[in-house]
C-alpha cells in the first residue's frame, strides 16, 4: 500500500490525465461509467427484489453488496465517473496542474456521457428487456426510485455528500493498492457501506428514477429535482471532503519533508 502522501500524488496525476483525455475517449469512457454504475444498481434491484420474501430487510443488505461490480468495473477496466472525477481532478485543480476551466469542461462532459449511459441501461435493460418492468422488479424499482425522490431538498444535497465521501475513498484506497486483490477491497467496502447506509448517487439516480418513469412510477421533474441536489452534494463530497481534505493534510505535509 502507498503511503497517504504517495496517494495524492498519484491522484493529482491521474486527475491531469483524465482532464487532457480526447474527447472521443472521455465520450466512450464517460457512457461506460454510466452504462456500469446503472448495472450495478440493476443487480442490486434484481436481487433486492428477489430476497424480500426469504430474507425479508437483509436484501437490501444483499444487494448492497452486489452494488459494487459497477465501480469495480469502472476503475479495473476503464471508465469515467462523475463522482470519481469530482475527487480526482479537483486534486488537480488543488494543485495548480490545470484550470477551473478544464475542471467545468470535464466535469461537463463526463456528466453528459454518464447520463447516456444510464438512461439507456434504464430503457433498453430495465424497460424493453423487461428487467424492471414487471412483476417484483417494477414495484422494487419505483419504491427505491420514490424513496430517493421522497427526501426533502437538505436531505438530498446531505445524502450525496455522504455517498461521495464514500466514493472518493474507494477512488483513493483503489489508487494507494498495489496489488489487484487491495484494489477490489479498496473500492468494495466503501461503496457497499454508502448502499447500504442509502445515500444517494447522482448517476446511480439517473438510472433508478428513469426506470421507473419509464414505468410510469415517476416524473422527469422529480427527476431533474433530485438530480440537481444530489449532484451539488456529491460535488462536496468527493471535491472537499476527501480531495481537498487529504489535499492540505498530505500533500503539503509532503511538501515539507523535502
Amino acid at each position: 500500500m502507498k503511503s497517504p502522501e504517495e496517494i495524492i500524488e498519484s491522484t493529482i496525476a491521474i486527475g491531469q490525465y483524465k482532464v487532457e483525455k480526447p474527447f472521443r475517449a472521455k465520450a466512450i469512457l464517460g457512457f461506460i461509467g454510466g452504462a456500469m454504475i446503472s448495472l450495478g444498481y440493476l443487480l442490486y434491484v434484481r436481487i433486492a427484489a428477489s430476497g424480500l420474501e426469504t430474507f425479508g430487510a437483509f436484501s437490501s443488505i444483499l444487494g448492497a453488496c452486489a452494488f459494487p461490480i459497477g465501480l469495480i468495473i469502472i476503475l479495473m477496466a476503464g471508465g469515467e465517473l462523475i463522482t470519481g472525477n469530482m475527487m480526482a481532478v479537483s486534486a488537480s485543480f488543488f494543485a495548480k496542474k490545470i484550470s477551473l476551466n478544464d475542471l467545468l469542461k470535464n466535469w461537463l462532459v463526463i456528466t453528459i456521457f454518464n447520463l447516456i449511459g444510464a438512461f439507456f441501461v434504464a430503457y433498453v435493460f430495465g424497460h424493453f428487456l423487461g428487467l424492471t418492468a414487471s412483476g417484483i422488479f417494477k414495484e422494487e424499482v419505483i419504491e427505491v426510485a420514490h424513496a430517493k425522490i421522497a427526501a426533502n431538498p437538505l436531505q438530498a444535497f446531505v445524502s450525496g455528500i455522504g455517498c461521495n465521501w464514500f466514493v472518493g475513498l474507494a477512488l483513493w484506497l483503489n489508487y494507494g493498492a498495489k496489488e489487484a486483490s487491495g484494489k477490489l477491497l479498496g473500492i468494495w467496502f466503501p461503496v457497499m457501506t454508502f448502499v447500504a447506509l442509502g445515500f444517494q448517487h447522482s448517476v446511480a439516480n439517473a438510472f433508478v428514477i428513469p426506470a421507473a418513469i419509464f414505468e410510469n412510477g415517476a416524473t422527469w421533474l422529480e427527476f431533474l429535482e433530485n438530480f440537481s441536489l444530489v449532484f451539488a452534494g456529491n460535488i462536496i463530497g468527493g471535491a472537499i471532503f476527501v480531495s481537498l481534505f487529504y489535499y492540505i493534510a498530505f500533500y503539503h505535509a509532503h511538501d515539507n519533508h523535502d
